[in-house]
């Protein structure tokens, strides 16, 4: 069964929403992983829809210590945490790292930390037994692929479907890097980038999931439907990919 990882902006369009949410998701069992999306003021892997939920999460006065606390509430277990690295570093980043187990957390996806860099802060993640979700992109070598993928921080990689920001909706031949992740990790491998409704089928091919956030924020932007609205369709959504990606 191929997995379903949704992306939401946490405590957009407020905090309960996002608790009422992530329950009903949760029952639905449309759903397999939760990316918690920490807001940011400089989002610079996202697309104009995410960029504007954060931006409304921060007007809103969304803080780090909620997005701990709408995740220590959820009755999901497989929660990260997807932000950009000041939002972590800031708080000190083995504080951070310490904080995840304690508040529902298995690891971080951080878009923004360079290989080069992430390594720096392995043994933290090790240390208290957290995940560190690698990225791979189309662009990537062999090579370039093997040394993403030299140790083993997650659970699952994150494939890029494209070159660019989230939201998109552009396409991309993966087959070659999926075989060059093949060959080196077995890990699952879910893609992310552009995937709702219309694109997941086709994401999904060759690849162990999917993982959808503009899709669903988009309907977290509609002012024009009520909250319960809202939450109806993200989880009828999540079905239909659900459905999707494993016929």
């Amino acid at each position: 069964m191929k997995k379903l990882v949704a992306y939401l902006t946490s405590g957009y369009p407020d905090i309960n929403f996002t608790h009422d949410l992530i329950e009903a998701l949760a029952q639905s069992g449309h759903i397999d992983k939760l990316e918690l999306g920490v807001p940011f003021s400089d989002p610079v892997a996202d697309g104009e829809i995410i960029e504007r939920a954060n931006l409304q999460a921060l007007k809103k006065g969304i803080k780090y210590n909620h997005v701990l606390e709408i995740a220590k509430k959820s009755k999901l277990t497989d929660i990260y945490l997807m932000g950009y690295f000041n939002s972590f570093y800031n708080r000190n980043f083995e504080q951070a790292i310490n904080e995840l187990a304690e508040n529902n957390i298995r690891g971080l996806i951080i878009p923004d930390l360079p290989l080069e860099e992430n390594k720096k802060y392995a043994n933290i993640f090790y240390k208290n037994g957290r995940e560190n979700i690698q990225f791979i992109a189309p662009t990537d070598n062999f090579e370039r692929v093997k040394k993403v993928l030299e140790f083993k921080t997650g659970s699952f990689i994150y494939l890029v479907a494209y070159a660019g920001i989230t939201g998109s909706g552009r396409g991309e031949d993966l087959s070659q890097i999926i075989k060059n992740v093949r060959s080196v990790s077995d890990n699952d491998l879910y893609v992310g980038f552009g995937v709702n409704e219309k694109t997941a089928k086709e994401k999904a091919k060759n690849v162990d999931g999917v993982i959808v956030g503009s899709a669903f924020v988009k309907i977290l932007l509609d002012d024009s439907i009520s909250h319960l609205e809202k939450i109806s369709k993200i989880v009828e959504s999540a079905k239909i990919i659900k459905r999707e990606i494993n016929e």
